[in-house]
């Protein structure tokens, strides 16, 4: 990975924990905030896909420990690095390698599955966390997950088709 690169997915960091940590919306779910509505993952999709799934989850992860160092939601659990790690590197796998091509089925294809896996794993860590029963915590944040799955997939169209940051993979 050339410095270029480097900087570029520090930016994507910097924009994610922004976006999380000061422009996002929590909900509580059984007497505890359990659903963050935010565009913080966006800056990780992208990273993924435009830098690989190994860029994508080391910039997931350090989004999620700078975000707990500066404006902590809660007490730090090693569990929701690991969820925004995969939040990077699951598009990474999917889209990487066909990032000149993607169509918009590919598109918010990826975004859902990306969307059901973290909402799981953070779910699970919630359950351990809260211990609150998964009956509790699972339906609210999964109808939440299928509200935000239009949004990020269309910001994310739109800012490729305004900028092509899919077209262009030169000097990335």
């Amino acid at each position: 990975m050339s410095t270029r690169q480097m900087v570029r997915v520090a930016l994507l960091v910097t924009i994610s924990v922004v976006l999380t940590r000061w422009f996002s919306i929590m909900l509580p779910i059984g007497g505890a905030l359990g659903i963050r509505l935010s565009l913080g993952e966006i800056p990780l999709f992208l990273a993924g896909v435009l830098f690989g799934p190994l860029a994508g989850g080391i910039a997931g992860a350090i989004a999620d420990l700078i975000g707990v160092a500066i404006a902590p939601m809660g007490s730090f659990f090693p569990g929701f690095t690991i969820s925004a790690a995969m939040a990077g590197a699951i598009p990474g796998l999917i889209l990487h390698h066909r990032r000149r091509n993607i169509t918009m089925w590919w598109l918010v294809g990826t975004v859902a599955v990306t969307g059901l896996v973290v909402t799981l794993l953070n779910t699970y860590w919630l359950v351990i966390l809260l211990q609150r029963g998964v009956y509790v915590l699972l339906p609210p944040r999964l109808f939440s997950r299928l509200a935000v799955i239009p949004m990020h997939s269309l910001i994310i169209w739109a800012l490729n088709t305004r900028i092509h940051l899919f077209k262009d993979s030169s000097d990335r």
